[in-house]
């Protein structure tokens, strides 16, 4: 017998990422339009669930008091097929696409953001508890149509519920409806957690576009994700002659008659652009949820419209028409040539190899759109967020990265914004000048550089220990507060030593980014908070107290120098007056299940707000 050789350490490497399968859009679609897709999330040892480090797939049913049996997305037969196959009937189908598509939003906002996002603070609750620091996910919460994120249990919960009898689209009269399959609602209710973890503060009700902004945001993200599905783009864009904008596909042939005579010659609604069809359709909407086109140009609606979908389908539109228009602007070219080529008849239909170049440009736009939206978070103010800051924030953080605007991507955003109402304050004009934040220099109040500031590499804050990062953490937040209070003016700011308001660096990160032109961009973004309790009302004795917040948001260089402040000023009284009225309105012509505790200017009640859908 030969010797036995002694074992080697293994050469294998561990994989970057784990491919599992999803619908692309919600059951409905079956398996045309590749809605059987298959998505690359970052690989991580998961536990029955599944349990990774930041998410936790916990499938309790409330209504029925059970829990469903957790997928073990690492046994060997799950992993040689890519995960389960997609079945609207097996839990554990649910508990994988919940996961799957909450960790490629994730992924998303990452690489735009250039750091590991990080949940809400959770205050309470067992120091025990093995999925305390984690974002849960409980893809069957309760038997409601309904879905939302709550950031007291930071938790996405999923509701399921019976389609309609009378009009139930292209479901079954009293089939079960699960919101956990629906890959638009996935990412719309993640991208929620994910904001209050970058910006706690912006679930908090302080005027009407908080709310709004959001739903909005959230849409945004949701919607611009289809563009990534390269099947459905290429067969809008084969049937719509390149105009993916268009809300209906026509007939594949045209009819014959007055009407229709066989599906082919059906027209049907546009993927694209629709969200969250199973679920409207089972409501008996007849149509999507939402859609990415929404107001038109030219219009008012701003002046009337405050409940937060409907006022959030304005910023909604603002985004798509500048992201379309830069797509047709774009192609137009590669349109131009086809033509005259003869690769695009009169009937719209366009040559294969075209379609291929066009569903390419879409993808690449929209995903630049994701990231420029994204990026542009950082540049908010701390609190009090309005669709006028977003814009001002949209056009800094791209300028930032992207300071020669050659293919007009700010122009239309300035531009789809202006038409649509939405006024930013403080600006002279809608010019890109104008629009920008500024440094404390230009307003006459220069500050010295912030000192001492510990910039790590962006692997280092994943693989370092727990210790290190709290020591760092403490050091920061020490120079940070101490630079705050002896520079506060310079960063709008108000302090007084021994006095209230008092100043809290409420959270700092470095962030790392590349530029198109290869430049790597390192910065560290602060929120200086401030925090005062006012009456709601002055002319009354017995009012409530209000908590009135303001703050900055400061971006440093890598120097310490101070590039940009988003102020939102605690001495505003103007702001102070702004939000009494609105506390004051609240459940006087708007909606007032959707705030909770409103003396306090508590955070959103995302149930509320999602059961008006």
């Amino acid at each position: 017998m030969p010797p036995v050789s002694k074992a080697r350490p293994s050469n294998y490497k561990t994989p970057s990422t784990r491919p599992l399968v999803v619908y692309a859009f919600d059951p409905t679609a079956g398996r045309g339009l590749n809605n059987y897709m298959t998505v690359a999330v970052p690989y991580e040892d998961l536990q029955p669930g599944p349990i990774g480090s930041r998410l936790a797939v916990i499938d309790y049913d409330a209504s029925n008091q059970c829990y469903y049996e957790p997928v073990n997305l690492d046994h060997p037969s799950v992993i040689m097929s890519g995960g389960l196959e997609p079945s609207e009937s097996d839990p554990r189908f649910h508990q994988q696409m919940a996961y799957a598509v909450a960790s490629e939003t994730i992924r998303r906002f990452e690489f735009a953001l250039g750091r590991r996002v990080k949940w809400r603070r959770k205050r309470g609750g067992r120091a025990d508890d093995p999925v305390r620091t984690k974002l849960r996910i409980f893809p069957h919460a309760f038997q409601q149509a309904n879905a939302f994120y709550d950031p007291d249990l930071r938790a996405l919960c999923f509701g399921y519920f019976q389609a309609s009898v009378d009009d139930p689209g292209d479901n079954l009269p009293n089939q079960t409806i699960f919101t956990c399959l629906s890959h638009d609602i996935i990412a719309h209710e993640t991208t929620h957690a994910i904001i209050d973890g970058v910006r706690e503060f912006f679930t908090k009700s302080t005027n009407v576009d908080t709310p709004a902004f959001h739903e909005a945001f959230a849409d945004i993200v949701a919607l611009l994700q289809h563009f990534s599905m390269q099947d459905a783009v290429l067969d809008t864009i084969d049937r719509t002659g390149g105009l993916i904008y268009k809300t209906q596909l026509p007939p594949e042939v045209a009819p014959t008659g007055d009407k229709a005579a066989i599906i082919p010659e059906l027209s049907e609604d546009n993927p694209l652009v629709g969200l969250a069809r199973q679920f409207g359709q089972a409501m008996g909407m007849r149509s999507a949820l939402r859609s990415a086109i929404g107001t038109p140009p030219n219009t008012h609606d701003l002046d009337t419209v405050t409940e937060p979908h409907l006022r959030g389908s304005i910023l909604v539109a603002a985004v798509f028409d500048a992201y379309f228009t830069v797509y047709i602007k774009r192609t137009r070219d590669l349109m131009r040539i086809a033509r005259a080529g003869g690769a695009v008849n009169n009937q719209g239909d366009i040559h294969p190899d075209l379609a291929q170049r066009l569903a390419k440009e879409a993808s690449k736009v929209a995903a630049q759109f994701m990231n420029i939206c994204i990026r542009a978070i950082d540049y908010c103010p701390p609190v009090d967020i309005t669709f006028g800051e977003f814009l001002r924030a949209l056009i800094t953080a791209d300028s930032d990265l992207v300071p020669e605007d050659k293919l007009g991507y700010r122009g239309e955003i300035i531009k789809a914004f202006r038409l649509r109402g939405i006024i930013p304050e403080d600006v002279c004009s809608y010019s890109e000048e104008a629009l920008r934040w500024c440094s404390p220099e230009v307003y006459g109040r220069p500050v010295p550089p912030c000192q001492g500031l510990t910039y790590d590499a962006v692997e280092a804050e994943a693989d370092e220990d727990a210790e290190r990062r709290a020591r760092r953490a403490r050091s920061n937040a020490a120079i940070l507060t101490n630079y705050a209070k002896a520079n506060a003016a310079g960063l709008g700011l108000t302090y007084t030593p021994n006095q209230e308001p008092n100043i809290n660096a409420y959270s700092f990160h470095p962030i790392h980014r590349i530029a198109p032109d290869g430049r790597l961009v390192v910065d560290f973004v602060v929120e200086f908070l401030q925090m005062k309790k006012e009456p709601l009302d002055p002319a009354d004795p017995q009012s409530p107290e209000m908590e009135f917040r303001g703050g900055s948001t400061v971006i440093f260089n890598r120097r310490g120098e101070v590039r940009y402040v988003v102020e939102k000023g605690i001495d505003s009284q103007r702001r102070l007056e702004a939000q009494r009225e609105f506390l004051l309105q609240i459940g006087h012509g708007r909606p007032a299940a959707a705030y909770q505790d409103q003396f306090k200017i508590g955070g959103l009640n995302f149930a509320a707000i999602h059961r008006g859908y």
